[in-house]
């Protein structure tokens, strides 16, 4: 854990409702009532939609109430005004599942992040349908669990998945180049909390090897898309995307490299910002509040 993650310092409310006035008021008058001193607070009305959307970091000026009993106060403001809300202490991490194939980058920049400190998740298991990172996972001290895909094991594997997901009370499933497709019941069970990180050549260069169909094609920006795992492959709401500008000199594992680059740090910053509670689900699309 970070030292900057004080176990009862800080908390996090997040909340949304339908828009209206007077709810910024309302939300920092409970606060001052409760002895609180904001520290942050972000706020979006969404006038396409009329959603109101709001975050407030927040530590006290005297004693602090249990993260419960405060939960349990808000909910009179939360049900006069007909908000949905979460309110957490800001060093509780996210018990987080990750997923992988054959390409390891994600999944090592993750592990390595998480050593640091840099991401406030724990990583109680990662799930592989191949044994290739069973060696990296033991040494972070991190359970490892093979579980193939065929067509003729697909639910039962997805059934464990679920399983494993409760038994380690998980909050967070990231698709770390995780190469198999979920079953439309299993997106939908992990909806809103489940990443997924791909290339951004989609929907031009599917299938084999991409970077070397880009490469022919003579692109000039890699990218990358980090996402929210809905029902519809590839198109859930988009949490963060990157590129980075290549030239004639790339080779086609030069693209990979690159390609391997920008998706870490597209993941790793949409993991983070999950985690620190930044990232609220509208539609088809989210609202970040970096």
């Amino acid at each position: 854990m970070s030292p900057n993650r004080k176990p009862g310092r800080e908390y996090i409310l997040t909340l949304s409702c339908q828009d209206g006035p007077g709810l910024v008021h309302e939300v920092a008058g409970f606060l001052v009532r409760h002895h609180a001193n904001i520290i942050s607070s972000q706020q979006l009305d969404d006038r396409r939609t009329g959603q109101f959307f709001m975050r407030v970091q927040f530590d006290f000026t005297g004693s602090v109430p249990p993260v419960d009993e405060l939960s349990a106060a808000f909910t009179e403001v939360a049900d006069r005004r007909g908000m949905a809300f979460n309110l957490v202490d800001s060093a509780t991490p996210t018990r987080t599942l990750i997923m992988v194939s054959r390409f390891g980058h994600c999944l090592n920049d993750l592990l390595y992040r998480y050593r640091l400190g840099t991401l406030n998740i724990e990583i109680p298991v990662i799930v592989s349908n191949h044994p290739d990172f069973a060696s990296l996972a033991a040494s972070y001290d991190v359970e490892y669990r093979h579980l193939p895909v065929t067509p003729e094991t697909k639910a039962e594997m997805e059934a464990t998945l679920l399983n494993l997901i409760d038994l380690h009370e998980i909050d967070l499933v990231v698709l770390a180049r995780y190469m198999q497709i979920l079953s439309p019941e299993t997106s939908h069970e992990l909806s809103g909390r489940a990443i997924n990180i791909h290339h951004s050549f989609l929907p031009s260069f599917k299938g084999a090897k991409p970077y070397h169909q880009a490469h022919e094609r003579g692109v000039k920006l890699i990218g990358a898309t980090a996402h929210y795992v809905n029902d519809d492959l590839d198109e859930g709401p988009i949490i963060e995307q990157d590129v980075v500008r290549v030239d004639h000199g790339f080779g086609p594992e030069d693209l990979v490299a690159a390609g391997r680059d920008v998706e870490t740090q597209v993941l790793s910053r949409a993991v983070q910002w999950h985690s620190e509670r930044r990232v609220f689900p509208n539609g088809s699309r989210t609202v970040v509040f970096r």
